[in-house]
């Protein structure tokens, strides 16, 4: 796999365990809950995120990104089930996970078609990247603002910038 294919299923990879790290933060109630009705509880982006993925990476190559038994407007609607979201989500993480995984070099210079218009591979893949980071981070805030002073710090603690920092020389030292 190319490095910069390789390099963007990693970033795939860490968006998925940031939000599933949010995920597990939260309890039904809180995934489910919205602060006003023109907003998204985690639980319709988790599912609009899973459409979106299943949509735009299943059959990547030789079909539209939009398809055609996608009901995107259907995806901001609450469902009650977190079992079902979470079932959507992982559909869409299967589909890009693999996908990435089987792409070749040569599947780089090829074009495909997202809404009828077409987007070199790499282009669709950043695309989709940038989208998902999007929606990622809003996952991660409203988490965090459930979960207030007992929330479990994705990445670097508050006050722990230099342990960290130190910890990243030791490591790469070594290397």
């Amino acid at each position: 796999m190319p490095g910069w294919l390789e390099s963007s299923l990693q970033e795939f990879e860490r968006y998925r365990t940031l939000a599933e790290r949010s995920f597990s933060q939260v309890n039904d109630s809180e995934f489910f809950a919205v602060s006003d009705s023109e907003s998204n509880s985690i639980a319709v982006i988790a599912k609009h995120v899973g459409g979106n993925l299943r949509s735009r990476w299943t059959d990547f190559l030789t079909s539209d990104g939009e398809k055609p038994d996608r009901d995107r407007d259907s995806e901001f609607i609450v469902q009650t089930d977190r079992q079902e979201i979470m079932s959507i989500w992982a559909s869409g993480w299967t589909a890009v996970l693999d996908t990435l995984k089987s792409l070749t070099p040569a599947d780089l210079e090829k074009t495909v078609i997202i809404r009828s218009e077409p987007h070199s591979v790499p282009q669709a893949v950043q695309r989709s990247l940038s989208h998902i980071a999007y929606h990622v981070g809003q996952i991660v805030v409203l988490a965090r603002q459930f979960r207030k002073a007992d929330w479990q710090c994705l990445s670097v603690p508050r006050g722990g910038s230099g342990a960290f920092q130190e910890a990243m020389r030791a490591r790469h030292k070594a290397l």
